[in-house]
């Protein structure tokens, strides 16, 4: 839920989420739709489909972060992970003035120190930068990696949001040209979203 979501968003949605889906087992029995109506509100929407087909023993979206912080915060093992809070604090004190910098240059220094719990020293790493982001011009825009995301008024995202929220209430999606909707809505269906 945290991947590219604020934590203020994502507190609710936890809470709700994991009361309503407590273990594993009764979110691989849930119907998707209904796990997709309690994600309403987070985006990226195949993040809830992924999560539910891996409740059911599936590991289709589960890629090296995931993995990585799966290991960390659940099972507090060391392992190597990169993201884009983690990444602006070793870009901000390790390459301060150097652009275009990619991920093979930062993660031979990402590793966490003898002693320290691996799930303390990266919720630190994540939160230092995030305050960093705060504080001073974002380190993570001297990623090679760094994207702007799109602006969300009008985007693929929006009409998609609005789609799947359509298709879960019964009601119709308003205030888009029929054609991306349509387009957008096929692509949804080949997802296994709708």
């Amino acid at each position: 839920m945290l991947q590219q979501t604020q934590v203020e968003r994502v507190i609710p949605k936890y809470e709700a989420f994991i009361k309503k889906y407590p273990t594993k087992g009764k979110l691989a029995k849930a119907p998707l739709a209904d796990v997709l109506m309690l994600w309403q509100g987070l985006g990226y929407n195949r993040r809830a489909k992924y999560l539910w087909e891996a409740a059911k023993g599936g590991t289709k979206g589960i890629g090296p972060y995931t993995k990585a912080a799966v290991n960390v915060f659940a099972h507090n093992k060391p392992e190597v992970l990169i993201e884009t809070n983690v990444r602006a604090v070793y870009l901000h004190h390790l390459f301060p003035n150097k652009g275009k910098v990619p991920d093979t240059e930062i993660l031979p220094f990402v590793h966490v120190p003898k002693g320290v719990e691996p799930r303390v020293w990266y919720a630190a790493l994540m939160d230092y930068g995030s305050y960093l982001k705060k504080t001073v011009p974002n380190p993570s825009r001297r990623s090679r990696h760094h994207t702007k995301q799109s602006k969300f008024s009008g985007s693929d995202r929006q009409i998609r949001g609005a789609i799947l929220r359509a298709v879960l209430t019964g009601k119709s999606v308003q205030g888009f040209q029929k054609s991306r909707v349509s387009a957008l809505r096929k692509k949804l269906k080949q997802e296994g979203l709708i």
